[in-house]
């Protein structure tokens, strides 16, 4: 019994030397990822998609006042708005309005824009996707890269 517990450590310690030689990152080696810094920067974030898209949007009363749809990341690389969709309940058809992403605050588990109403929201002007250029630009066109 003792042997195999033993033939067991050695052999996972071997697949463990094995691994890590093979899977190892270096800095300035690797071609496509993430470093490991970025990795850091990725387990401290968050995903959009299962933090923001299509979450419940509520001013600071607690009521709901719209809907996440989207976020417009900036050819910079920072995320700029929250395109929030108002009046999207019960089906309801709904307006698209784009608001800065700094606007909105993340209290007690929810989304929250401050000073908010479901009419305040359809009072803002309609974002249009269609204003918006179909492909990205390429990262060569911008003059910083």
């Amino acid at each position: 019994m003792k042997s195999n517990i033993a033939a067991l450590v050695i052999m996972s310690a071997s697949l463990g030397m094995i691994s890590s030689h093979s899977y190892a990152q270096v800095a300035g080696t690797q071609p496509l990822g993430v470093s490991v810094e970025e990795s850091t920067d990725l387990i401290l974030g968050w995903s959009a998609k299962k933090s923001v898209l299509n979450k419940p949007v509520y001013n600071e009363n607690g009521e709901r006042v719209g809907v996440i749809h989207d976020i417009i990341i900036a050819p910079d690389h920072s995320v700029s708005y929250a395109i929030v969709a108002a009046n999207q309940f019960l089906g309801v058809a709904h307006h698209d309005v784009a608001i800065p992403i700094e606007q909105l605050d993340y209290t007690n588990g929810k989304l929250v824009l401050a000073g908010a109403t479901k009419a305040a929201i359809k009072a803002v002007p309609e974002f249009e996707y269609t204003k918006m250029k179909a492909t990205p630009t390429p990262r060569s066109e911008f003059p910083h890269h």
